[in-house]
């Protein structure tokens, strides 16, 4: 039987049903509403259940749950930071009652992420792997040893709260010199603007992009600037939990060479520890699909 993997983030809710080999072999999508109501958020998460479950002809073998965090394992709840109504929500229960007699699993999407990367995406055969995105926040997760390492609370893996410049820009978080408050779509698109950058229409990530492979000079030293952001993150990651592989996806991490190329370059002045030598790092193979792959690994992982 497939599994039914739910992926919970801020702009979407999405469903599906992943078999034993890791392929995704249904989806549904929904917005994620933007409410003060927890109802309807759940509502829209419910939409997505029930039509898998139509798919899947009413039977499978668990539930696999992948959501933006903070997620707290020990209650089965979630205080998602982009999505405000969800304040102390159920996830698990709700789930459970909606999809009685199997098991369910919960993890953040971070996790979830570098799960599916590490089934059937860039991370195969990785031992000792950070899966992490760099989109409009930057997040992650560790497989460590081969297997999820969760943390004490669900949350390990928070990789875009680390800090790299102790006298950096003020995150989201409310912390200061986090890489997430300099490398994450956003914020470049708004350090690039402070240059004076002036982009064909938005003004954001992707036009910048644009804009630093046709070789525009505030756009490549503002990637340049993320890239050395995230490098310095990756090389203490990697010196603390000896990593071999870092898989990064996500919508920054699409502008390819702009990014990997001044990323892979600063990664070679942070990470001189010799065990780090062969510390690779690769974009990932699986898109949108990782975080229902992933979820869906919670529950072979937990067999």
């Amino acid at each position: 039987m497939s599994v039914l993997a739910l992926d919970i983030g801020g702009t979407k809710i999405a469903a599906g049903l992943v078999d034993a080999n890791g392929q995704l072999l249904h989806e549904n999508r929904q917005p994620t509403p933007h409410t003060d109501d927890p109802e309807q958020v759940w509502a829209a998460a419910e939409r997505t259940i029930a039509d898998a479950l139509v798919a899947a002809r009413g039977t499978v073998s668990g539930v696999g749950i992948s959501s933006a965090g903070p997620i707290h394992l020990s209650d089965g709840t979630l205080r998602p930071v982009n999505i405000p109504a969800w304040r102390g929500f159920p996830i698990r229960d709700r789930v459970a009652g909606a999809v009685p007699g199997v098991p369910v699993r919960l993890a953040g999407d971070g996790l979830c992420m570098a799960l599916g990367e590490h089934w059937r995406g860039a991370g195969k055969g990785a031992r000792f792997m950070l899966g992490m995105v760099v989109s409009t926040g930057i997040g992650g997760g560790l497989v460590l040893d081969g297997v999820p390492y969760h943390g004490r609370t669900g949350n390990a893996g928070h990789v875009g709260h680390m800090v790299v410049d102790v006298d950096g820009p003020l995150c989201n978080c409310g912390g200061r010199g986090c890489v997430e408050a300099i490398a994450s779509g956003p914020h470049m698109a708004a350090w690039a603007r402070e240059q004076g950058w002036v982009g064909p229409k938005n003004n954001d990530a992707k036009e910048l992009a644009d804009a630093a492979a046709a070789g525009n000079e505030i756009a490549v030293r503002t990637f340049r600037r993320g890239a050395r952001a995230v490098a310095a993150m990756i090389a203490s990651v990697g010196a603390a939990c000896d990593l071999d592989l870092v898989v990064i996806g996500g919508g920054v991490a699409n502008a390819g060479p702009v990014l990997f190329d001044p990323l892979r370059e600063a990664l070679r002045d942070y990470a001189v520890l010799d065990f780090l030598a062969d510390l690779r790092v690769l974009p990932a193979e699986l898109g949108g699909e990782a975080g229902l792959v992933g979820a869906a690994a919670l529950m072979r992982d937990a067999v």
